[in-house]
């Protein structure tokens, strides 16, 4: 099992940048790949990036590629994602969330933090 504790929103202008972090504990974190995803008032819960624990390799949804950026720390169990020229529709609550490398389900989420962007 996977506990997941994620912080860092707020409020910032369009342009401006914000870094999300998730801090996750349990055993065998690298059986997991961590991802972040999105959802803002109204809408569906997104996908917005997603990286192994073992290896790095990341995915991007196309509305953040080349702003956004997910990484992680093995020594300090943390995920981060980095957010650079953020734009108004990008608001919404972001969780972060772990699934099994070998499952395509997520199955442990963050209680989410909020990133509202102004314009």
């Amino acid at each position: 099992q996977v506990q997941l504790v994620d912080s860092g929103g707020g409020l910032v202008q369009a342009g401006g940048s914000l870094r999300l972090s998730c801090a996750a504990s349990g055993r065998f974190l690298g059986s997991y790949t961590m991802g972040w995803f999105r959802q803002a008032p109204g809408k569906e819960r997104e996908f917005v990036a997603s990286i192994a624990w073992l290896g790095g390799n990341t995915y991007y949804a196309d509305s953040v590629k080349g702003r956004f950026v997910i990484s992680r720390d093995n020594a300090k169990n943390m995920v981060y994602l980095q957010m650079n020229s953020l734009k108004p529709e990008d608001t919404a609550v972001y969780y972060c969330a772990a699934r099994l490398n070998t499952n395509s389900e997520y199955l442990y989420w963050g209680q989410g933090t909020q990133v509202t962007v102004s314009s």
